[in-house]
C-alpha cells in the first residue's frame, strides 16, 4: 500500500477519535475517490503516491470551484464548508509553485524545445507537465505558456 494512502487512513482514525467532523468527512471523501480510481478500468490496481496526488488535486479543484459557485450564489455557509475541505486536502498535496518558479520552468521548457509562437504550445506543455506535476494547476500552466509564447 502506498505511504500516502496509509497516512490518509491513519489521519482518518485520528480525526474520528478527536471528533473533527470536517477533517473526518474530507478524508473519507478522499479515500473514497482513491478507491473509485483504483477499481476504475478493466482490473483493480493499487495506486502509486503520484496517482493519489492526482486524485487529491482533482478533488481540491472540485472544492475550489464549488466554493466559488456557492459564494457567487450567496450561500456563504456552503462556500465556507468547501473552503475548509479544500484546506484539509491541500495538506496532502505538494506545495504549489509560485508565479516566479512557474515562469522560470516555462522559460526553461521553451528554451529546451526551441519553441516559437503559439502553435508550439503542445511541445512546451509536453516537456513542462512532468516537471510541474501536482505543483501547479493545468490551466495556470497553460496560461503561463500561452503568455510566454505570445510575447
Amino acid at each position: 500500500m502506498s505511504t500516502l494512502k496509509d497516512k490518509l487512513k491513519t489521519d482518518l482514525t485520528a480525526s474520528m477519535k478527536s471528533r473533527d467532523e470536517v477533517r473526518t468527512r474530507t478524508i473519507r471523501m478522499a479515500l473514497a475517490a482513491v478507491n473509485v480510481e483504483e477499481v476504475a478500468g478493466k482490473t483493480a490496481r493499487e495506486l502509486s503516491d503520484d496517482e493519489i496526488i492526482k486524485v487529491l488535486t482533482k478533488e481540491a479543484k472540485k472544492r475550489r470551484e464549488a466554493a466559488e459557485a456557492f459564494s457567487g450564489a450567496g450561500r456563504t455557509e456552503q462556500a465556507q464548508a468547501e473552503v475548509d475541505e479544500q484546506a484539509v486536502l491541500e495538506e496532502y498535496l505538494p506545495a504549489q509553485l509560485s508565479d516566479e518558479e512557474l515562469g522560470k520552468l516555462v522559460d526553461e521548457a521553451v528554451a529546451e524545445t526551441g519553441a516559437a509562437g503559439p502553435q508550439a504550445m503542445g511541445q512546451v506543455m509536453k516537456v513542462l507537465n512532468p516537471k510541474v506535476a501536482g505543483r501547479a494547476e493545468g490551466g495556470r500552466v497553460a496560461q503561463a505558456v500561452r503568455a510566454r509564447l505570445s510575447a
